[in-house]
C-alpha cells in the first residue's frame, strides 16, 4: 500500500534542504571572499604615496614659483621628500613642501610645508626636523600622522630607482617630474634634472614585500604597480 505524507510534513522538509543548501553556500563564498577583503598596509601606503604624489604635481602646476627678479626662483619647486631620522621617530616617513624660506636649503621647515587640505591646522609632513611642530616624537607635533609611513603601514624602506633618484620628486610648473635636490642647481634645467625613463619609489615592509610606484617621465603621471 503507498503511503501519502501528509502536505505539510512535506513542506518543511522541502524548506530544511533549501536552508541547509544556503548556508553550505554561505561558507563557500564566506571562505572565498573573507580572505581576499583583509586590507594589506603595504598596499595601502602605496595607494596613499602616489595620491600624494599626484597632489605635489598639482600644487607645482597651481603655484609657478617663476620670479624673474629672484635668481634662485626654480629651488623653490613643489617636492614630495622621503626622510627617516630621530625627527620621525626613527621610522619612513614623507613631506611634501616648497623651498620658499631663506636661502632655499633644500630642507623642510614649517613654514615650506603644504596644508593638510582637509584640515588647515596640520601640514603635510610624518616627520622632518628638529622643531617641534615637525618632529614626530613631540606633543607639539603639527604633521599628519599618515604621512609617517613606518609608523602607520609598516613601510619598513623607500627606495627611487630607475629615472630618479636621491630621496625625493620634484616638479616644475608644467607638471613634469624631476629628480634629485634642486637647492645646489645654478639654473633651472640642468643636467637632465627631467627625469627621463620611468621613476620607480619602491615600498618594502620588514618582510620583504614590496609595492612600486611608478612616475613617468614629462607628464609625471603615477601608477601603482603590485
Amino acid at each position: 500500500m503507498k503511503k501519502v505524507f501528509p502536505k505539510q510534513f512535506l513542506h518543511s522538509a522541502f524548506t530544511m534542504i533549501e536552508l541547509v543548501f544556503v548556508i553550505v553556500v554561505i561558507g563557500i563564498l564566506t571562505a572565498i571572499i573573507i580572505p581576499n577583503t583583509k586590507t594589506n598596509p603595504l598596499e595601502e601606503a602605496a595607494i596613499q604615496v602616489a595620491s600624494h604624489i599626484r597632489y605635489t604635481q598639482h600644487l607645482a602646476m597651481v603655484d609657478d614659483t617663476f620670479d624673474a627678479n629672484d635668481s634662485n626662483w626654480y629651488k623653490k619647486r613643489w617636492q614630495l621628500a622621503f626622510s627617516k631620522s630621530i625627527y620621525t621617530g626613527g621610522t619612513q616617513a614623507y613631506t611634501i613642501f616648497s623651498d620658499t624660506a631663506g636661502t632655499s636649503t633644500g630642507d623642510a621647515q614649517e613654514s615650506e610645508i603644504a596644508l593638510n587640505p582637509q584640515n588647515n591646522a596640520q601640514i603635510m609632513t610624518g616627520g622632518y626636523g628638529n622643531a617641534q611642530a615637525i618632529d614626530f616624537r613631540h606633543a607639539n607635533f603639527k604633521g599628519m600622522k599618515k604621512l609617517n609611513i613606518g609608523s602607520s603601514y609598516g613601510v619598513e624602506s623607500v627606495s627611487l630607482n630607475g629615472g630618479c633618484d636621491n630621496s625625493r620628486v620634484v616638479f616644475d610648473n608644467l607638471g613634469r617630474p624631476m629628480k634629485g635636490d634642486m637647492s645646489g642647481n645654478i639654473q633651472a634645467y640642468e643636467n637632465d634634472n627631467l627625469i627621463q625613463t620611468d621613476c620607480v619609489v619602491l615600498l618594502k615592509d620588514a618582510n620583504d614585500n614590496n609595492v612600486s610606484i611608478i612616475i613617468r617621465p614629462e607628464t609625471g603621471y603615477a601608477t601603482i604597480s603590485f
